[in-house]
């Protein structure tokens, strides 16, 4: 069995890819139609985009949304196509990656942790460092937390080929913080289970169990 804590390995973070202009084969992030659209929000909300504090404001969101959405342009099949084979065939859990994600429904973040953990089939296992880019190509892009769970844990399945997958999604959403309701304290949990963590009730008790201790 190998767990691991994200946090506890003091890796440098991952720097996201910082999609531009025709930056990226296959699709790209349209930087000055964005600039375009903030200073049109600026205009509309009565604020003055030619104000000293705004000059700025429209490059620096453009950039900005650049980066929160490069997930948009990757596929996670890059970080999970290269795999070791190894005599492995427990669970491999990595706990606590942190991630940060914008709500498609208000363009407002969420963020927590994400616990994901797999069963090896045939000793297949794959660098703990592309569980955490996984998350991230996921998490980069205009999101809800209950696709964001399924999503990760799909592309495991898929690139993987485990016997079992298990992800469990835990963020605090700043649209019911800061808007609406506006409750502080709203904590939401998902969780996303295939193969035999789904099948089997005691399987499934053990992983669930490791992702909380």
């Amino acid at each position: 069995m190998i767990v691991e804590n994200a946090n506890a390995r003091h890796q440098t973070p991952t720097q996201p890819h910082r999609a531009g202009r025709g930056d990226q084969p296959g699709g790209f992030i349209d930087q000055p139609r964005i600039e375009h659209a903030v200073r049109e929000i600026l205009l509309a909300i009565g604020e003055d985009p030619q104000r000293h504090g705004l000059l700025d404001t429209p490059r620096r969101v453009a950039r900005a949304y650049a980066e929160l959405f490069s997930g948009l342009h990757e596929e996670p099949g890059t970080h999970l196509a290269r795999v070791f084979h190894e005599q492995a065939d427990e669970v491999v859990l990595l706990k606590d990656i942190d991630f940060f994600s914008l709500c498609e429904h208000h363009l407002l973040p969420f963020q927590g942790k994400a616990h994901v953990a797999y069963l090896p089939a045939d000793g297949k296992v794959v660098g703990l460092s592309k569980l955490a880019r996984t998350v991230e190509v996921f998490a980069r892009r205009p999101q809800v937390q209950e696709r964001l769970t399924n999503q990760i844990a799909d592309a495991l399945v898929a690139h993987l080929k485990p016997r079992g997958v298990a992800v469990v999604i835990e963020s605090e959403h700043l649209c019911l913080k800061m808007r609406g309701v506006a409750k502080p304290h709203g904590m939401m949990v998902t969780s996303a289970l295939r193969g035999h963590f789904k099948q089997d009730n005691a399987a499934r008790t053990e992983v669930l169990a490791l992702m909380k201790t």
